[in-house]
């Protein structure tokens, strides 16, 4: 073979092998472009997971209608009262010898509380009986004299009738009758004061002893013994003129201001739930006695008296209290109530969180408040009976966000 042959064959396998590779190379490029195609994609996943919002873990309640009697229509606050109460005190200016209560004690109807120096009333009461005495005796003597006179009288007249006596003896005889009579009747007359000087003075020796007018419980001892006591106005400086309250614990009820805007959701009868703020987890039932008909111009609010059902050592006089005046209205009137965290306050509305259909996501549903009680709204529109209401997590919603509803 020629030199020139060889070339040209070197020359032809040299273009053989040019022409064999193409396709290696194309199919080495058509791998390269599928491996960066597939590696933007899961790029791109990876960004768009990290960049979308995951699912927000939530708990929910599904809402009912508020019970007959346990929705509120109203709230208030007040305080507890005693119908009857009183400070007792002397009806004379006198020094006090014993006070026989302590705050706490419980009374009698009658029972003696205290007691004030007697000797002055005592010496009255003992003089007055003596006087009475005196006129008992006087009465007896006048009475003698009288009885004596009248058969006198009645002779003298039988005398004269059969000419024995003159007309002078019998007329010196009648007057002596009557000054006899008279004496009687004036000595009987003195019997009748000297008994009411008795009377006085026994009356102001009972004074002296201060009595319970009624049963109940000594709320404050304001006096001591060796001080002076009088009734207001009386005596000067340092004069007591309370010397102990009492309190008829029978007698306890509730008084409240209610603002005259709200008034027309109370009447006598009405049931209520009562809360002392001594003891918040403990529930009183009680109703309104009455609405008392006139408003305080300055507060702006009418007075209601409540009663409670419930008599126990734990109420006290003006302790605080809280009040939710029940709904008289049928169930579908009501609306529903929830605790006033599960919403979001927006001035006189709100918003609750509503769970859709699919269970995947939630709503931002405005709902319009109404009166609540003790922790929950009264929710008046916007919320139905089973609807179902997200609890949690309530600053990481927004209206569609996806939701993972958790046990």
């Amino acid at each position: 073979m020629t030199e020139q042959e060889r070339k040209v064959l070197l020359l032809d396998r040299l273009h053989l092998e040019r022409a064999a590779d193409a396709p290696g190379i194309g199919k080495w490029i058509s791998v390269k472009l599928l491996a960066s195609f597939s590696a933007a994609i899961v790029i791109g996943l990876f960004l768009w997971y990290l960049t979308w919002p995951a699912r927000v873990p939530v708990h929910i309640m599904t809402v009912a209608s508020a019970p007959a009697n346990t929705g509120s229509s109203l709230d208030a606050s007040g305080y507890v009262v005693a119908r009857r109460q009183a400070t007792l005190s002397a009806k004379i200016l006198g020094k006090l010898v014993a006070v026989d209560v302590e705050e706490g004690d419980r009374v009698s109807q009658g029972q003696v509380v205290a007691r004030l120096d007697d000797a002055n009333a005592m010496a009255a009461l003992n003089q007055s009986k003596a006087q009475l005495s005196a006129s008992e005796a006087g009465l007896a003597q006048a009475k003698a004299a009288f009885e004596n006179a009248v058969p006198s009288y009645f002779r003298y007249r039988a005398l004269l009738a059969q000419g024995a006596i003159s007309a002078e003896a019998l007329d010196r005889q009648k007057a002596v009758y009557d000054a006899a009579r008279t004496g009687f009747a004036v000595a009987a007359r003195a019997v009748l004061v000297a008994q009411a000087a008795v009377a006085a003075a026994q009356a102001n020796q009972d004074d002296t002893v201060v009595r319970a007018p009624f049963a109940g419980v000594v709320t404050d001892k304001a006096a001591q013994p060796g001080e002076i006591v009088a009734p207001a106005a009386a005596g000067g400086g340092f004069t007591r003129t309370g010397i102990a309250t009492i309190v008829d614990m029978d007698s306890l009820e509730i008084q409240i201001d209610v603002n005259e805007s709200t008034i027309d959701h109370v009447h006598a009868g009405q049931g209520v739930r009562v809360w002392l703020n001594a003891y918040p987890d403990w529930e009183i039932s009680g109703s309104v006695i009455a609405v008392v008909p006139t408003a305080d111009q300055t507060k702006g609010s009418v007075k209601v008296r409540i009663g409670m059902q419930a008599r126990d050592d734990r109420i006290l006089p003006q302790m605080g209290v809280r009040v939710a005046f029940l709904s008289d209205q049928p169930a579908e009137q009501r609306g529903v109530m929830l605790p006033a965290e599960f919403v979001r306050r927006d001035g006189d509305s709100a918003i609750a969180y509503v769970v859709t259909e699919d269970g995947r996501h939630v709503e931002a549903r405005r709902v319009i408040l109404g009166l609540g009680r003790a922790g929950l709204v009264g929710i008046k529109s916007g919320l139905s009976p089973g609807d179902r209401v997200v609890t949690t997590n309530l600053d990481k919603l927004h209206d569609g966000a996806d939701i993972k509803i958790e046990p």
